[in-house]
């Protein structure tokens, strides 16, 4: 299947000079979403990831995240922004362009020497990616690889990221 066909593209979006790759027209074909978390699953199941867990990066991690724990036996912990968890949460500080932000976990999701997988819908820069290893790094979790179904590839993101494997469904 021709996942880029699926993929819109909107020029100008956030700002002027952004290509912004769309997601949403491959969300709501339901063969193009099917057949995308089955190609991910089947991706982490040939390079023996086997996690414990799946951790999918706010918000359009959990979209993807959630499917391919299902799929892959495992549970899903979403990573979110500062403030929007409820109990007791790690966190970690991470740069943006302009400034810092910061990603939380609860503190109860994961426990030293889980098998994580990190999930998220695109690795750009590979900053929120990058801060949520260092998150769970912090916790003292074992990473086995990154997912993506987009990955743009003159950003170099996957420099900023830990050497473990990165699977990366469509790249521009």
């Amino acid at each position: 299947m021709d996942l880029k066909a699926l993929i819109r593209d909107i020029p100008d979006f956030p700002k002027p000079g952004i290509l912004f790759r769309d997601i949403t027209t491959l969300l709501r074909d339901r063969d193009g979403l099917r057949y995308t978390i089955d190609f991910l699953a089947q991706k982490c199941i040939d390079l023996d990831f086997q996690p414990d867990y799946v951790v999918g990066m706010e918000s359009r991690g959990f979209i993807f995240g959630a499917p391919l724990a299902y799929k892959l036996e495992a549970g899903f912990v979403p990573v979110r922004k500062k403030g929007k968890l409820p109990a007791a949460v790690h966190q970690v500080e991470y740069e943006l362009e302009y400034g810092t932000d910061m990603l939380e976990m609860h503190q109860d999701a994961l426990h030293v020497g889980s098998r994580v997988l990190i999930v998220d819908d695109l690795i750009a820069t590979g900053g929120t990616a990058s801060a949520t290893a260092q998150l769970l790094e912090k916790i003292g979790c074992e990473l086995v690889g990154f997912g993506f179904i987009i990955e743009l590839e003159d950003l170099q993101g996957r420099k900023n990221l830990p050497d473990v494997p990165i699977i990366s469904l469509v790249q521009y």
